[in-house]
């Protein structure tokens, strides 16, 4: 959590604003957020979160479930606005991934990278 605080000091500190039709914002550039493992155990550690919902998104999401329904069943509610199927979700695209890949390692040009 320290390393979080360090940070949000920068941006108070010596942040650049800058404002727009929505309101002002304070932010820097060319700086990084690195959290290791125990960090985010601080942090979860360190504020009340819904552990037993975390993990079991987290189950959901690594098998690779797009039925908000059974998000619902197991107690999580906030992907209901998504409709029945989770669309744009990382499932999703990494499913499209290898065909993806694939196309460009197709194509011959060049001034691609190839994957």
């Amino acid at each position: 959590m320290d390393k979080y605080y360090q940070i949000l000091g920068k941006v108070l500190s010596s942040g650049k604003m800058q404002s727009n039709k929505k309101g002002n914002i304070r932010y820097l550039l060319n700086e990084q957020l690195t959290l290791l493992p125990a960090d985010l155990l601080d942090i979860f550690e360190g504020h009340t979160i819904a552990r037993k919902k975390l993990k079991n998104e987290l189950q959901l999401f690594m098998r690779g479930e797009r039925n908000v329904e059974k998000y619902r069943e197991a107690g999580i509610n906030w992907w209901d606005y998504c409709g029945s199927i989770l669309v744009n979700s990382y499932p999703t695209y990494f499913e499209k991934l290898p065909p993806l890949i694939e196309r460009i390692n197709r194509e011959k040009r060049n001034s691609k990278n190839y994957i």
